[in-house]
């Protein structure tokens, strides 16, 4: 059941190394979600503005130019509520004490450290959109 859920998932990942984002890709699409990539902040401002029916969005924080907290400003300041409201998941390898609150605190909606694990990966994502649908919080 979870896994007909995930093919469903229209979703945005932007992340700036290529293997981790190939792997993050390929997970979802095994699920039959529609992937929709970017390598940079840039890249993904650009494809926001054509993707309106996002299901949710994956951001790397540590990336060049434009890092994922940045981006998560520019989703949270577009006038469509289609955008603005978007789920946003940070992946990332910030893993220190504090760091998963310091990001939760920013507005993303979830969590999730890297090296991402295949076996969990849907799972946590499902949680994490389950919360947000429970308590409404973008």
């Amino acid at each position: 059941m979870l896994y007909d859920e995930a093919a469903t998932w229209k979703v945005l990942v932007v992340e700036d190394d290529d293997s981790n984002r190939m792997v993050v890709s390929h997970i979802l699409r095994f699920y039959d979600a529609e992937v929709f990539e970017a390598a940079s902040g840039e890249e993904a401002v650009v494809l926001l503005d054509k993707l309106t029916d996002l299901t949710f969005c994956l951001f790397d924080i540590q990336m060049p130019h434009m890092s994922g907290w940045q981006l998560l400003k520019e989703v949270r300041g577009r006038p469509l509520p289609a955008i603005s409201q978007v789920p946003v998941i940070a992946v990332t390898a910030l893993a220190m004490q504090g760091d998963r609150e310091r990001i939760l605190a920013a507005g993303f909606n979830g969590y999730i450290m890297k090296p991402v694990d295949a076996g969990t990966f849907i799972e946590q994502i499902a949680d994490i959109l389950a919360t947000c649908k429970e308590t409404r919080k973008v």
